[in-house]
C-alpha cells in the first residue's frame, strides 16, 4: 500500500471515537454553560437545526438522498430520541457535568436490561448470570453516582438522566431496527434531527423563546456544530472498527467530563462518585461484549445514538 493510499483511508476508528468521545464532552458544556439563557426545549431545537442542514448538505454532497419508506419506524425513533435529548439537557442544567454524563451512558446497562427480559419471555431456558450481574453492577454505580446528587437536592435533575439513558437505549433499538431495514445512518439522524426542531419548536411556541445574545448564538453554534460532527466521527469509528474497542473508548465521555467539571465549573470530586462511575463503566462495557457475543456474524455493528 502507497502512503497516499493510507492517508486517503482517513483517521483510525480509535480516532475517531477519541475526536467523539471529546467533542460530546465538550457539548455537553457548552449546553451547560447555555441552560443559564435558554430552556431544554430551546436548546434541543438550536442542536437540531443545526444537524438538520449538516445532514442536508452532506447527504447532498454524496448523491444520497433523504426520502424515505419507513416514516412510521422515524417516528418512534424520533420520539424516544428526541425524549432522552430533553431529558439529558434539562440533568445538565442542574446536575454536576460527569454525573449527568455517567447517567446518561447507563444505556449499554438497560439494553442489558431490555434483552434479559426479552429472553424471559420467550421462555429462555437458562438466564445469563453474566448479563444478570451486569445489570446488577451498573445499578450498584447508579447508587453511588446519585447519592451526591441526593443531598445535594437534585433528585430530578438525576432521575431525569437516568431516564434519557433508558430512553438512550430504546432509541438504540430502532436504530438497529432502521438499520437492518436498509436505513442508511444519514437519513436516521436527519429525521431524529427534524423531530427535534419539531419539539423544539413547539416548547418555545408554548413556553416563548429567550432572547439572543451574542455568547449565546456562539453557545449554540459549538452545540450543533460538535454534536453533529462527533455523531459522524462516532458513525464512521463503528463502521471500519471493533464494537468493543469503540465502546470502550466512547467511555471516555466521562473522564472527559469529569476533568471539565473540576476545571471549569469547580466540581467536587467525591470516592463516591468515581467508584459509581467506574461500576458504571465496568457493566457497560461487558453488557455491550456479551450483546456482541449474540449478534449474528452477518451483522454490521452501528453506531449508538449519540449520548443520547
Amino acid at each position: 500500500m502507497t502512503p497516499a493510499a493510507g492517508r486517503a483511508r482517513g483517521p483510525s476508528a480509535p480516532l475517531l471515537m477519541l475526536g467523539a468521545a471529546l467533542l460530546f464532552s465538550v457539548m455537553a458544556v457548552c449546553v451547560k454553560w447555555a441552560s443559564a439563557q435558554y430552556g431544554a426545549g430551546e436548546l434541543v431545537f438550536y442542536r437540531s437545526m443545526v444537524g438538520t442542514l449538516f445532514i442536508a448538505a452532506l447527504a447532498r454532497t454524496r448523491g444520497k438522498t433523504l426520502r424515505t419508506a419507513l416514516p412510521a419506524m422515524h417516528f418512534w425513533r424520533g420520539a424516544s430520541g428526541v425524549a432522552a435529548l430533553l431529558l439529558w439537557f434539562y440533568a445538565l442544567g442542574g446536575l454536576p457535568l460527569a454525573t449527568a454524563m455517567t447517567l446518561n451512558y447507563t444505556s449499554s446497562v438497560w439494553m442489558a436490561l431490555f434483552l434479559l427480559g426479552g429472553a424471559a419471555l420467550l421462555g429462555a431456558a437458562r438466564v445469563d448470570g453474566r448479563l444478570v450481574a451486569a445489570i446488577l453492577t451498573g445499578f450498584a454505580g447508579v447508587a453511588l453516582v446519585l447519592r451526591p446528587a441526593l443531598e445535594q437536592q437534585q433528585l430530578w435533575h438525576g432521575l431525569a438522566a437516568l431516564l434519557s439513558g433508558l430512553l438512550a437505549a430504546v432509541a438504540y433499538l430502532q436504530v438497529t431496527a432502521l438499520g437492518r431495514a436498509g436505513e442508511p445512518e444519514e437519513r436516521i439522524v436527519f429525521y431524529f434531527s427534524i423531530g427535534g426542531l419539531v419539539v423544539g419548536a413547539l416548547w418555545m411556541l408554548l413556553q416563548g423563546a429567550s432572547a439572543h445574545s451574542a455568547r449565546g448564538l456562539a453557545l449554540l453554534l459549538a452545540i450543533g456544530l460538535s454534536a453533529t460532527t462527533a455523531q459522524v466521527m462516532m458513525t464512521r469509528a463503528y463502521r471500519i472498527g471493533s464494537t468493543l474497542s469503540n465502546a470502550s473508548l466512547q467511555y471516555l465521555g466521562i473522564v472527559f467530563s469529569c476533568l471539565f467539571g473540576v476545571l471549569l465549573f469547580d466540581e467536587p470530586v467525591t470516592w463516591m462518585a468515581l467508584a459509581g462511575m467506574a461500576l458504571i463503566v465496568v457493566a457497560g462495557l461487558a453488557a455491550t461484549l456479551l450483546r456482541s457475543h449474540q449478534q449474528p456474524d452477518n451483522e454490521t455493528p452501528r453506531a449508538p445514538p449519540d449520548p443520547p
